[in-house]
């Protein structure tokens, strides 16, 4: 045999070999499709894993720390007998408590009185003696409000004063005793609710943690109280003009600023809120 009769003989088995394997007709057509069906679902899975990745991602920026900032300054507005709000941003003084808006204490008489209310009436005076109020901060709290230790234009501490006039308690949780002779001395002195009987604050509030407690008492003249700790409802107006409430622990809860000027305002409830007209904020 010929060189080329070999060469002829040995392929043609091979051809048929690869004849054999040859995939039928039928299936070859389905390899297009198959292969397009699984780059879709490697593109479905690989836009599912990047959204998880983004959404951890959003996760780790909203619960992120707030910065820290140094000094807020400027004329304050009273919240109540421990929170003022200066340009929009609430401030609580650092390391005491006063009684809340809506809580009564007992005169030397045993008699009711409002003293959230007065302790909110004596600090607005104090305030007013000598503008503006600075700030430095300390740190923020989970309600979103600047925790500072915060002084007169005058430099008159104004928890200390707040302390040593009656009208809050040094907290030692916070404050390390560093009110507790201020303390000692409106005691011995009995001054504002040293006078007669009271409840701590704090006590106070965890005995009402699931009540809601409405601002029924009347302000003193030309004070007006912005909220309570209760009254922590955030009712916004949007630049459209669209009425929206936002509860703590909302995603925009923490940099809505209300302004009275805007008709912007604070609630006790959610039921209170819808009733003036606004609607709660979807996220």
């Amino acid at each position: 045999m010929t060189g080329r009769g070999r060469r002829q003989s040995e392929w043609r088995p091979q051809r048929a070999r690869c004849r054999r394997r040859r995939l039928p007709y039928a299936a070859r057509r389905l390899i297009p499709v198959m292969v397009i069906i699984g780059a879709i679902m490697i593109y479905q899975v690989m836009e599912q894993s990047s959204a998880k990745v983004g959404s951890v991602f959003d996760g780790l920026y909203s619960s992120a720390p707030r910065p820290a900032m140094e000094t807020i300054k400027g004329r304050a507005s009273v919240i109540d007998g421990d929170t003022i709000e200066i340009a929009g941003q609430r401030v609580r003084f650092n390391g005491i408590d006063a009684p809340e808006s809506a809580q009564n204490c007992q005169d030397a008489k045993g008699l009711e009185y409002a003293c959230g209310r007065k302790a909110a009436s004596a600090l607005d005076k104090f305030l007013a003696a000598s503008r503006p109020v600075r700030c430095s901060f300390v740190e923020w709290d989970q309600y979103g409000r600047f925790v500072g230790n915060c002084f007169r234009a005058d430099g008159k501490s104004v928890a200390g004063w707040l302390v040593e006039s009656g009208h809050a308690l040094d907290w030692p949780r916070y404050s390390n005793g560093i009110y507790a002779q201020h303390q000692t001395a409106a005691k011995r002195a009995r001054l504002g609710i040293w006078q007669g009987q009271f409840q701590e604050p704090w006590d106070w509030r965890a005995n009402r943690a699931d009540e809601i407690v409405p601002t029924t008492v009347a302000p003193s003249p030309g004070l007006t109280l912005l909220g309570s700790f209760s009254c922590n409802i955030k009712g916004n107006v949007s630049s459209k003009g669209e009425r929206i409430y936002h509860l703590p622990g909302q995603k925009f809860y923490r940099q809505t600023k209300i302004s009275e000027n805007k008709g912007e305002r604070w609630f006790c409830s959610e039921a209170e809120a819808r009733q003036a007209g606004w609607r709660k904020s979807q996220r």
